[in-house]
């Protein structure tokens, strides 16, 4: 390829990076800074979550259908998600959640053992619940907010990925100087304001693109299934909640059948961080179970199905089931949002996530100077030369 056509298929490239980034910038400062926010959720809120722990007892756990009643009582006429099971120290979490005619998502907090109410959360207010808003939808309304993010985060892989090509340098002589930063006394702003938007850029793109990508995956059902199958993935990708195999009611007393089932799986999984139990949605669903084997991640979590009227296991064509059944690209689509926060690295990895998003914040900011400088330059010179033009 000649020199003029290089030149210009560089020319197109600067053009699409720049103007995608003064596009996005915004987005992707707001994107960033909330992220870096939201990675250390669980270790900042367990300085203040008192509530959630009980004095464990000789006793077993009220059944399932009192937990039920009581959380009913004292939230009346909503939709109970989940009911979260955790360690013999650990309070129930009862989740309401209902996202029409408007998002309804409150917790309440029983005493596993006497069933003893011990606090309400509202779970869409707080401080995370606003970082997470500005997040995912920029604090806008959902249906214009969510898309705006979204197509901003598309966008960033191709911000990305047209930065790497800019990046490399056209002689080797600047291969240093793209690699670390070479400042001195001398070194003005503008040189030092290209160097972090280059070299921070170049060392930050993979992440980035992690970010982006696995980002993209929870935005876009195409991304979705696209990344899915590309993986060698072929189940269903998608959570399916398996029907009823039985469809009389065997078991002689009053309680329901899932009354059973919770002291059943603490003796089967002894080892298990929190279990939560969904209640029959009617007479034709089975229950599911989210058996949580490792602390602060999802992706290894087992979804268990029971029949609801005998107990008896069901097995579901999803992704979404035991994780020893899991394959490659049911793994990679499971890890995703342990991925996106850092999580899937334990402390590390979140610390790695923080610092990574921190800097990406960053690139819109030098990008935008990086253009404001060389933009307020050009008509600075031809300022000038007007000037000198009109004195001579």
């Amino acid at each position: 390829m000649s020199s003029t056509k290089k030149k210009n298929r560089r020319k197109t490239i600067l053009q699409i990076h720049k103007i995608l980034g003064l596009i996005t910038g915004i987005v992707l400062f707001v994107v960033s800074i909330t992220g870096c926010l939201w990675v250390f959720k669980d270790e900042i809120e367990s300085f203040y979550d008192d509530y959630k722990y009980v004095i464990p007892q000789e006793q077993g756990f009220i059944l399932s259908s009192q937990v039920k009643s009581i959380a009913e009582q004292i939230i009346p006429n909503k939709t109970i998600h989940g009911v979260i099971y955790g360690k013999p120290n650990e309070a129930i979490e009862v989740v309401f959640y209902q996202a029409e005619p408007e998002l309804f998502y409150q917790s309440v907090f029983l005493d596993p053992y006497s069933g003893k109410f011990i606090k309400k959360v509202d779970n869409n207010s707080g401080f995370f619940a606003f970082v997470l808003k500005g997040h995912v939808r920029l604090w806008l309304p959902e249906i214009i907010g969510s898309r705006v993010v979204s197509y901003s985060i598309l966008l960033f892989l191709v911000i990305l990925i047209s930065g790497f090509f800019l990046w490399i340098p056209r002689n080797k002589k600047n291969w240093r100087q793209r690699l670390k930063f070479d400042w001195n006394s001398k070194t003005r702003w503008k040189r030092k304001n290209f160097d972090l938007h280059t070299v921070t850029g170049f060392y930050i793109s993979s992440l980035g693109l992690l970010f982006a990508f696995t980002g993209c995956v929870m935005a876009f059902n195409w991304f979705y299934f696209i990344a899915y199958i590309a993986t060698g993935g072929d189940k269903a990708p998608q959570f399916i909640m398996p029907q009823n195999i039985s469809t009389t009611i065997v078991h002689s007393n009053k309680n329901p059948a899932y009354d059973q089932l919770v002291p059943l799986l603490y003796d089967a999984y002894k080892d298990a961080q929190s279990f939560e139990l969904h209640y029959p949605e009617n007479d034709s669903t089975s229950i599911l179970v989210e058996v949580s084997n490792s602390k602060g991640v999802y992706y290894n979590m087992d979804y268990l199905f029971f029949d609801q009227n005998t107990l008896e296991a069901i097995e579901t064509t999803s992704i979404y089931g035991k994780y020893e059944d899991a394959r490659f690209a049911d793994k990679v689509i499971r890890m995703n949002y342990d991925i996106h926060v850092g999580a899937i690295g334990g402390l590390t990895g979140k610390i790695i996530a923080f610092l990574a998003s921190l800097i990406c914040a960053s690139l819109p900011v030098t990008g935008v100077l990086l253009w404001y400088g060389r933009t307020y330059k050009k008509k600075s010179k031809v300022k000038s030369r007007l000037v000198s033009a009109y004195s001579t």
